[in-house]
């Protein structure tokens, strides 16, 4: 593979301590950004390399002043997330400054599984405020990151929406409950628009029969990414943070860097939290 596909564990050995918990020594009195959310923002391990969720990405784009704390769940969904008590988790650790970036929405419309399944404009919203008034309870800044979308295309190679009213939902939250948000939902899809049909498949987990060991024959996934694709979505969401100084300027870095190679990736060899 080329450099934007490389698959080799190297680098930001701090993202994957900060990954199990254990924070480096010099980012002990930095503020922590933790990650609230599902398969598209989790920590991927060896065994699913080169798999990458955008959590796992972002601290590529912030300095040593602003450490991730990647609690992301693969197959969570705003209700789940609570039941399996990694929102508890979170809040035994947040701090008074911290910030709490939430993105839900892609197992949250998964009507036939009652322990996910939430109703836009009702639980959806409901549960998503849990979030939102235990953060700021605890002195820490909620951010509501709508679900990123998936990769799909009309016939005319179009990308289109695939979450419903699952973003709208969220989006009439964040204005109610003057919550910062980032519309990943819209920026993503514009992302793909630009890509195009055979361009986005260097972001998403596209690989061919051998080309990767963990994936000896292939896989064609729409909806998860390989480590390219989640460093440019992490970078949607930087940009973003940085437009509306939800952090302070100066914790941003290489958001204008055209090639982050893909090695700047760490996959930890034991499963995060």
């Amino acid at each position: 593979m080329g450099t934007r596909r490389s698959v080799l564990a190297g680098g930001l050995a701090g993202v994957a301590a900060v990954a199990f918990g254990e924070l480096p020594a010099s980012a002990a009195t930095a503020a922590k950004v933790y990650v609230a959310g599902d398969s598209t923002a989790s920590t991927y391990v060896t065994g699913y390399q080169p798999r990458t969720g955008w959590g796992q990405a972002l601290q590529l784009f912030l300095t040593a002043d602003a450490t991730v704390v990647n609690v992301a769940k693969s197959g969570a969904s705003s209700k789940s997330f609570i039941d399996l008590g990694r929102l508890d988790h979170i809040l035994g650790l947040i701090k008074s400054g911290d910030y709490l970036l939430i993105s839900f929405g892609h197992n949250d419309e998964k009507v036939d599984d009652p322990t996910r399944y939430t109703e836009p404009s009702t639980t959806y919203k409901s549960y998503l405020s849990q979030y939102v008034d235990k953060a700021r309870a605890k002195g820490a800044k909620p951010v509501l990151i709508t679900p990123v979308e998936r990769r799909r295309f009309t016939s005319a190679g179009v990308a289109t929406a695939s979450h419903g009213a699952y973003p709208a939902a969220m989006r009439e939250l964040a204005a109610a409950k003057g919550v910062p948000l980032v519309d990943l939902s819209a920026s993503s899809m514009a992302l793909w628009n630009r890509l195009g049909v055979e361009g986005t498949k260097s972001c998403f987990l596209f690989l061919a029969a051998g080309q990767s060991a963990n994936y000896p024959a292939g896989v064609e996934d729409n909806t998860h990414f390989q480590a390219h694709g989640a460093i440019e979505v992490a970078r949607l969401i930087g940009l973003a943070l940085q437009s509306q100084a939800v952090l302070p300027a100066e914790v941003f870095k290489q958001l204008t860097t055209v090639n982050i190679p893909d090695s700047k990736i760490v996959w930890p060899t034991t499963a995060p939290y």
